[in-house]
């Protein structure tokens, strides 16, 4: 594809030669001359002049660097669309294979492909331009809206929802039993019935071996355009809101509700019973216990002020030292006091 042509589908400015013919995109330091790449964080533009690349996206013209520049008010976003144009992944033929078991019951929408060893139980319902991979399984009486995407391995349990354009990689389960015991005076543990369903809305992606489960009664619910990575654990009704992302490792307890453009960064921990407000971050590891502000970026287990917790952290490695030094005054003051009580 022409730079040009490029520019036009992304609707960027070219700066440079519009016919260099792009055939791919990669990293600044692995693009090659026929490649396109972006500078998303200013602090890194001395490594453009090394760059081989044929074009770069850039928020602002660059002075004195070799490979032609697209012009575009959000660099990383375009590079993203720019790779889906060079790069489709494989797409399975429309189709029911013989392989796959499909209940009778169940409504299948027009162009959708079920691969070999899928299953699909009774009285399931699924939308237009679905893919099922193979051996997934869908429990009965679940209804998946348009353009579902359901990897190898991943489950939708009995009676969940799915809504349009929602893609699940492999391992994924949807509607599990939520982790829920009743303790008898004998000690033994007796298994509440998880009556609920996942509720899962338009536009959401579920990365690997992430686990959502299903309420104990009433619902678990992942807001339109929520992106939750591999490996999370969302616990029994629990909500995430609008546009979250929760990063790996991350877990939810029950019934912990994340409000709009919630960011969970890695290995974060949430108690339940609590409520995350809009546009909340929270540090990679951090323990979240109470309730979390609009906006606030909290760090530390038990979380805190993120600047706070940077200013804590200094100290706390400085802690021997000073520590050594409250013995030494101590010391110090003692002899005095001892001299004084000797002049006396």
């Amino acid at each position: 594809m022409k730079l040009s042509d490029l520019a036009g589908a992304l609707g960027c400015e070219c700066r440079g030669d519009g016919a260099v013919e792009i055939t791919g995109v990669s990293g600044m330091e692995q693009a090659k001359a026929d490649q396109l790449t972006f500078l998303a964080n200013p602090k890194y533009a001395h490594k453009v002049k090394h760059s081989q690349a044929g074009a770069i996206l850039v928020s602002i013209f660059l002075d004195g660097i070799t490979p032609a520049q697209l012009i575009s008010t959000n660099p990383y976003l375009d590079f993203a669309r720019a790779l889906a144009l060079f790069y489709q992944p494989p797409s399975p033929a429309a189709g029911i294979h013989p392989a796959a078991a499909v209940a009778a019951s169940a409504r299948i929408g027009e162009n959708a492909s079920i691969g070999a060893f899928a299953v699909v139980g009774e009285n399931v319902v699924i939308g237009r331009n679905a893919i099922i991979r193979p051996h997934v399984a869908i429990y009965d009486g679940a209804v998946i809206g348009d353009d579902f995407h359901a990897h190898s391995h991943s489950v939708v349990r009995e009676f969940c929802r799915i809504g349009n354009r929602v893609t699940l990689q492999n391992g994924v389960v949807v509607g599990g039993d939520g982790f829920g015991f009743a303790k008898a005076a004998d000690g033994r543990h007796h298994k509440i019935v998880q009556s609920g369903i996942t509720v899962i809305e338009d536009d959401v992606e579920i990365q690997t071996l992430t686990s959502v489960d299903r309420a104990t009664v009433g619902e678990t619910r992942v807001k339109r355009g929520a992106k939750i990575d591999s490996l999370v654990q969302i616990g029994h009704a629990c909500v995430v809101g609008e546009d979250n992302i929760i990063c790996a490792q991350t877990g939810l307890a029950g019934s912990s509700v994340l409000e709009k453009n919630v960011l969970l960064a890695g290995q974060v921990g949430i108690s339940g019973h609590l409520t995350i407000h809009d546009n909340a971050v929270i540090y990679a590891q951090s323990g979240i216990g109470g309730d979390v502000e609009q906006g606030a970026v909290m760090s530390g287990s038990p979380a805190f002020d993120a600047r706070q917790w940077l200013r804590a952290i200094t100290a706390f490695q400085k802690l021997p030292e000073m520590l050594k030094s409250v013995r030494e005054l101590e010391r110090r003051l003692h002899s005095m006091e001892e001299a004084a009580d000797k002049i006396k």
